[in-house]
């Protein structure tokens, strides 16, 4: 298997407030993930988080089949994340820039 057609998760962070997690997590079920598994290529999501102070810190893992298949949702900037505006409306902050990680093993 090449890196190329290897399983790719993308990582995204952002910091909410503990009522703007909740409603990141309404918008991304309700709205993003319909879209997302239209999406070929789209393998699933893990939304975490973890209380950080007063806030919380959200992370978003999608899987995808390979680099390929994020091209076809991310073009033509693939490290750009992208954040609809619904959801920059209860984020306190989010980061700019993804990270793709190719998976090497999973149990």
């Amino acid at each position: 298997m090449t890196a190329s057609s290897a399983m790719v998760v993308r990582q995204w962070c952002a910091r909410a407030t503990q009522n703007g997690a909740l409603a990141y997590r309404e918008h991304l079920e309700g709205s993003v993930l319909p879209q997302l598994r239209a999406l070929p290529g789209f393998a699933g999501v893990s939304l975490l988080n973890r209380p950080d102070g007063g806030e919380v810190v959200v992370t978003v893992l999608t899987r995808w089949d390979s680099m390929d298949a994020v091209a076809a949702f991310a073009a033509p900037d693939l490290e750009t994340a992208v954040v609809e505006p619904a959801a920059a409306a209860v984020l306190l902050n989010y980061d700019a820039k993804v990270t793709h990680h190719h998976v090497m093993l999973e149990g």
